[in-house]
């Protein structure tokens, strides 16, 4: 049994794992400086077989299990579950590692990651969505509580192409 864990324990397992991964969703909203509240690490990820080796074995470490399935399913998050899949949801101890809530709508993982913005993190160099990214998928999952963090967003991306005195 693993202590609580929380979003910096999280993505410092995942970076130490070298998982190649972008963070989507609440989490990425926060880094580009929008204070909220998420109980949900959402993250995009390469499918290559040396990753999804990697997030797996960072999964299972974790005793990640379906979110929301009430009966006993026979579920491992290895690289074999992973390949098969295109979103999961999972409770891990104390916060849920899931693929993008606009997963469905997403540019792929390789365009995401091609825009992604680098933020230091705990030693690691995390890569977190670009606010246009966020914006796309946050307005394709069209969920009015993602209201506030569509406005926030489209503040953050007008104070940032505003030309500097």
């Amino acid at each position: 049994m693993h202590p609580e864990l929380n979003v910096s324990s999280l993505l410092g397992r995942l970076a130490g794992a070298g998982v190649d991964f972008v963070v989507v969703g609440g989490v990425a909203v926060i880094a580009h400086g929008y204070e909220r509240n998420t109980n949900d690490l959402d993250i995009s990820y390469s499918r290559d077989a040396a990753n999804l080796e990697a997030l797996g074995g960072v999964l299972i470490e974790l005793g990640a299990r379906l979110r929301g399935v009430d009966e006993q399913v026979p579920f491992i998050a290895d690289a074999r579950t992973l390949r098969r899949t295109q979103i999961l949801t999972l409770d891990t101890t104390g916060r849920r590692p899931r693929s993008p809530r606009g997963a469905r709508w997403s540019p792929g993982y390789d365009a995401i990651k091609a825009h992604a913005e680098v933020i230091e993190f705990d030693g690691f160099e995390i890569l977190i969505a670009s606010v246009d990214d966020l914006l796309a998928m946050t307005r394709a999952a069209g969920r009015p509580k993602d209201q506030p963090d569509i406005e926030a967003l489209t503040a953050i991306r007008r104070l940032r192409r505003r030309p500097r005195a």
